[in-house]
């Protein structure tokens, strides 16, 4: 398997709902090909970004379903996985058919707040369970423990089919101290919008981006370029989209980034409680930036 395709620009696909409150099948469909018109390099199902937490197994399924024959395999597809139950989380990758997948991403535990060894550990099972590659994805912002440099570093060496991981911490120091000490060939994707141009310059592999699925094309863009080295360009780019990555998450994802999608005519802006809308003010801003962007 060649870690190539996880280069570049890989999007956290929502997952759209009806005024019935149902997934929205027509418009991910819709979601998915215009990221594969508009250049992104591969697409990531049911992660945070997709409400998973709040759609039944079934619904999982037709998501899935979904997706993989609007892609009709013309795009990677990387599926997430992951759970603050290890050993559900292993029953769970034994069970699912991964043949669509080029690879698993999968959250560091959430709320149970375990140590490095045992998030060590956990991972350890994860990869040895998984017939597919493994992506770490650390967000201590919503899992509420960090995965350290020296963690991750030594999962890196430990283990061939651990490749890679969306570093969302928001710390661009602790990104450039992965991508220093992990194995040569680790994938450190960055896993927040605003610091992917910094941390694909300093060596990431690029990104699992929000912003990157409403406007797949400047983005990617942008990415392109950094992998190519041409700061002065894609930080053209990157100065005319940072407005809207800041509105996007100014209120919570995916509500910011499903008011784009609104005003885009791609779907509706519905979410799943406990998530609601942006207010009035943030829907009109967005509404704006919308329009008036151009690349």
């Amino acid at each position: 398997m060649s870690k190539n395709k996880f280069l570049g620009t890989g999007v956290a696909l929502v997952t759209p709902f009806t005024e019935n409150n149902e997934v929205d099948v027509e418009a991910l469909k819709a979601i998915v090909n215009f990221q594969i018109e508009n250049g992104v390099n591969y697409l990531v199902v049911l992660g945070t970004t997709a409400e998973s937490a709040t759609l039944t197994r079934d619904e999982k399924e037709l998501v899935k379903t979904t997706i993989e024959k609007a892609n009709n395999g013309r795009l990677p597809l990387v599926l997430g996985m992951g759970s603050n139950n290890t050993t559900a989380l292993i029953e769970e990758i034994k069970q699912t058919d991964l043949s669509a997948y080029d690879a698993i991403l999968s959250v560091s535990p959430y709320y149970n707040k375990p140590t490095q060894q045992g998030i060590y550990e956990h991972f350890a099972q994860v990869a040895q369970s998984s017939s597919k590659p493994v992506i770490l994805y650390n967000v201590p912002g919503r899992t509420a423990s960090n995965m350290t440099v020296e963690t991750v570093a030594k999962l890196s060496h430990d283990f061939d089919n651990i490749i890679g991981i969306k570093e969302a911490a928001g710390d661009i120091v602790q990104a450039y101290e992965m991508i220093n000490n992990t194995s040569d060939d680790f994938l450190v994707i960055s896993g927040d919008d605003m610091i992917t141009l910094p941390m694909v310059l300093g060596g990431g592999a690029g990104v699992i981006s929000v912003i990157g699925e409403g406007f797949p094309k400047a983005f990617s863009e942008m990415v392109k370029l950094g992998l190519s080295g041409e700061s002065q360009k894609a930080f053209e780019i990157h100065h005319k989209i940072a407005p809207a990555i800041n509105m996007i998450f100014e209120q919570g994802n995916p509500a910011g980034i499903k008011a784009v999608f609104k005003h885009l005519g791609l779907s509706t802006d519905k979410l799943r409680l406990p998530l609601v809308n942006v207010d009035d003010d943030l829907d009109e801003r967005l509404s704006e930036f919308v329009k008036h962007f151009s690349y």
